[in-house]
């Protein structure tokens, strides 16, 4: 297990957030990226996407509060043994869970070799 101050990881997950290319960020519309310690129902889950995904979307979404992302740092840091594995970890969960955000599922991400 790696230790990182809980400023340390943020500052990881905001870098990843970085490098989402500009058209994607663009479109991200009403999603908020938090950072907790862990899932309390799912303690081993790395992140997790809640909300209405742009493609399920229609006409009549508005006065919603935004779509929430949360990257767990407890997990991530203990399955990783260097910051390198860290940053990578962050940015593939990162990854995943706007990927649920635009609409694409687990089966589509693992194809794609995000999963």
């Amino acid at each position: 297990m790696v230790e990182m101050t809980a400023r340390r990881f943020e500052e990881l997950v905001s870098d990843a957030l970085d490098l989402i290319p500009a058209e994607f960020a663009a479109a991200m519309d009403n999603v908020v990226v938090l950072v907790e310690d862990r899932n309390p129902d799912e303690p081993g889950l790395l992140g997790l996407y809640h909300g209405v995904a742009l493609t399920e979307r229609t006409f009549d979404y508005g006065g919603v509060l935004p779509d929430r992302i949360t990257i767990y740092r407890l997990p991530i840091l203990a399955m990783c043994d260097t910051e390198d594995e860290v940053v990578d970890e962050v940015a593939i969960t990162v990854v995943h869970e706007i990927a649920h955000h635009f609409g694409i599922d687990d089966e589509r991400l693992h194809q794609l070799g995000w999963a």
